[in-house]
C-alpha cells in the first residue's frame, strides 16, 4: 500500500499546527502570569538578523496553505499579514488548517512525480518533483519556521519542552 503526498501533509501539517498553538498557548499564560506585554513576545528574535516570533508563525501558515493550494492547483486562500498579538497567530494556524484541510485530496496527491515549478525568492523560481517539493520545500520550511518559533519562546524563558514542539498535550 503506498502512501498519498496529501496523507503525508496532512499527518506532518497536523503535528507542526498543534505544536504551534501548544507552544503559543504556554506563551499567552506566560505573558498573563508573568506581567509580560504580548507584543515583546511577538516580536522577539533570536538574532538580529533573525526573524521575529510573528513572522516565524506567519511563515508556516504561508508555506503550507500557498505549496498545497499549488499542489491541488488553486489558489490560496489570502492570510493578511495583520497578526498583532499571541491569540492572533493562533487564529492564523487555524484559518491555515481550515485551508489546506479544505483542499481536494486527490488533487494534492495526483502524479506525485509530475514536475512543479514554484517560486523560490525575488525573481526566481524552482523545479522539484511534486513529491520533493511537498517533502523537501512545503514541509522542511514549516518545520524549520515551527521550531524557530519554539527556540524563540524558549529564549525568553517559557517552560517548553521537546513534546510541545512534538505537539503532543501533557496534563
Amino acid at each position: 500500500m503506498s502512501i498519498t503526498l496529501s496523507a503525508i501533509a496532512r499527518t506532518q501539517l497536523d503535528q507542526v499546527y498543534r505544536a504551534l498553538d501548544i507552544i503559543l498557548e504556554k506563551a499567552t499564560t506566560h505573558a498573563e502570569t508573568a506581567g509580560v506585554d504580548e507584543a515583546v513576545l511577538v516580536n522577539w528574535r533570536l538574532s538580529p538578523d533573525m526573524l521575529p516570533l510573528i513572522r516565524q508563525v506567519q511563515l508556516v501558515s504561508d508555506f503550507t496553505v500557498r505549496g498545497l493550494s499549488r499542489l491541488a492547483g488553486v489558489d490560496p486562500v489570502s492570510l493578511p499579514d495583520e497578526e498583532t498579538s499571541l491569540s492572533d497567530l493562533r487564529a492564523r494556524i487555524d484559518k491555515a488548517r481550515a485551508a489546506v484541510w479544505a483542499l481536494d485530496e486527490g488533487a494534492i496527491s495526483a502524479d506525485p512525480s509530475a514536475d512543479i515549478t514554484f517560486p523560490a525568492g525575488k525573481d526566481r523560481t524552482m523545479t522539484l518533483s511534486r513529491q520533493a517539493y511537498l517533502q523537501n520545500f512545503i514541509l522542511t520550511n514549516a518545520l524549520f519556521h515551527a521550531s524557530t518559533a519554539y527556540a524563540i519562546l524558549r529564549s525568553v524563558g517559557i517552560e517548553l519542552g521537546k513534546a510541545d514542539i512534538m505537539g503532543l498535550r501533557q496534563n
